[in-house]
């Protein structure tokens, strides 16, 4: 199980990228606009810098739902390899069956 301050940390993210999505999204392309003034893309520039360095995607991190532990991670199924071994072998996943040759 993962420390509880990285998962909620995680989820504060996940929250300040949902509210500051379009925000970003319309400064990026106001920024990538050729037609635009030099002037005004480095306003743009800058307005994007000041933004909370957590609204951005990047900073997200997959963990998985079970455990929160962030590595190993299946995004088909939004879980760790150990919780997904654990789940199948229970027969808790519809269509996942072991490997047999």
């Amino acid at each position: 199980m993962a420390k509880l301050s990285s998962i909620e940390n995680n989820k504060r993210r996940q929250r300040l990228i949902a509210g500051k999505a379009a925000t970003r999204a319309a400064l990026k392309s106001f920024i990538y606009n050729k037609e635009t003034g030099f002037i005004d893309r480095l306003a743009a520039v800058h307005k994007l810098a000041e933004m909370p360095r957590n609204s951005s995607r990047v900073r997200y991190r997959n963990r998985c739902e079970v455990t929160g532990r962030p590595r190993g991670f299946y995004r088909f199924f939004r879980m760790s390899r150990i919780a997904l071994r654990d789940y199948a072998s229970a027969g808790l996943l519809p269509g996942v069956v072991k490997a047999s040759w």
